[in-house]
């Protein structure tokens, strides 16, 4: 494999914290480049996920957090009668497994939704290194702290809005995150199935169609089986931010 073809490749598992292109989400912008390496350092690299595959189990010993390289991850709890409840989608450059560091376990699950290439970052090496390098420790401690308020917005998205709102909610935020990752706002590819995404936002995957045809009727957003032309943002925008 060629040079060229190495840094474009995201499964490539040489690549390190200071080549990758998502290493300005995954890390504080202001990092030494001495710094950047021995995060590196303590970084391991396995094969990558296939489409179903865990990455992690619920009730498992809490031992690391991973940052997605490439593809895309849910996560997933089981509800008291054993319903699967989607929690949450990462896309590349997003850390997750954090949720085990209260319990020192982990309560969701997480599952590759595609090929997926997956950092896994040592928590006690993490804590050793963060000691040494405080822009790291604020940088997770912001991470955390994000982590947090995406779980109230999506329990406040989940009790007041609308099938709209939420759907609307949802492509907002695919939207900025590419957005984050410098590609396309308006143009995106939906990883998730549409079962998958009525599951996270409590809706059946009727109405979860029924949305997307009204919108594409609306002129607000374009679809072709899993790939989402945003044609009227500040439409959706207006729609998100609609009371319900």
């Amino acid at each position: 494999m060629t040079q060229s073809a190495q840094q474009h490749c995201p499964h490539d598992r040489q690549i390190s914290c200071g080549n990758c292109r998502l290493s300005s989400i995954c890390l504080p912008i202001s990092m030494h480049i001495s710094d950047i390496d021995k995060v590196n350092d303590i970084i391991q690299r396995g094969r990558p996920l296939q489409k179903g595959d865990y990455l992690y189990r619920a009730n498992e010993p809490f031992q690391s957090v991973y940052a997605v390289r490439s593809g895309t991850v849910k996560s997933i709890t089981l509800s008291d009668d054993g319903e699967e409840q989607v929690t949450g989608f990462y896309l590349p450059g997003e850390i997750l497994g954090m949720e085990g560091i209260a319990q020192d376990r982990y309560t969701n699950s997480a599952i590759a939704l595609e090929t997926a290439s997956i950092c896994e970052i040592p928590f006690h090496s993490l804590e050793d290194l963060s000691l040494r390098i405080p822009s790291l420790q604020r940088h997770f401690f912001q991470l955390m702290s994000k982590e947090i308020t995406q779980e109230q917005q999506l329990a406040g998205l989940l009790s007041k809005s609308t099938a709209e709102q939420r759907v609307a909610a949802l492509l907002l935020s695919i939207s900025a995150r590419n957005k984050a990752r410098q590609l396309s706002a308006t143009a995106f590819r939906l990883p998730m199935s549409r079962t998958d995404i009525g599951n996270f936002l409590g809706l059946t995957i009727e109405t979860v169609s029924r949305v997307f045809t009204r919108l594409q009727k609306q002129g607000i957003i374009r679809v072709d089986k899993k790939e989402v032309q945003v044609e009227d943002i500040d439409a959706l925008r207006k729609l998100s931010s609609a009371l319900g």
